[in-house]
C-alpha cells in the first residue's frame, strides 16, 4: 500500500511540473507610403503609458529596428521563434488598413521568463 501511494505521489508531482502557459501577442502591420514594406509594432501586453515614447518595433540582437519587406516576412520572423498565429484582423483608419494579428505560443512553466518576440 505504501508503494501505490508513493508512486501515485510521484508521478502526480511529475505530471504538475510539465504544465504549459499560454502567452500572447498581437502584432500590427502599417504599410509604409509608396512601398511594399511594412512597419512592425509588437504589443505583448505590457503597460504602456499615454505620454511615453517608448519605441515597441521589432529590434534585431544588436539592437537596431528590423525592417520586413512585407507582413508575409514578419509573419514568417514569428513562426521561426516558436508563435502560432491565432486571428487576423484589419482596422480601417482614416485613409488606410491597419492589419492586426494575435498569436499564442506555449512555453512550460518553468521557462516562462517574460520572453518576447523581439
Amino acid at each position: 500500500m505504501k508503494y501505490i501511494i508513493l508512486s501515485f505521489l510521484l508521478f502526480g508531482s511529475l505530471s504538475f511540473y510539465g504544465q504549459k502557459v499560454e502567452q500572447y501577442c498581437e502584432m500590427t502591420a502599417i504599410p509604409k507610403i509608396l512601398s511594399r514594406k511594412v512597419n512592425i509594432d509588437i504589443d505583448n501586453g505590457e503597460e504602456r503609458k499615454l505620454f511615453s515614447f517608448k519605441d515597441s518595433r521589432v529590434r534585431d540582437e544588436l539592437g537596431k529596428v528590423k525592417s520586413f519587406n512585407s507582413v508575409v516576412d514578419a509573419l514568417n520572423y514569428l513562426g521561426r521563434l516558436g508563435w502560432k498565429l491565432v486571428n487576423a484582423f484589419p482596422v480601417i483608419d482614416v485613409n488606410q488598413n491597419v492589419y492586426h494579428y494575435v498569436f499564442k505560443r506555449e512555453f512550460d512553466k518553468s521557462e516562462l521568463n517574460d520572453e518576447t518576440p523581439n
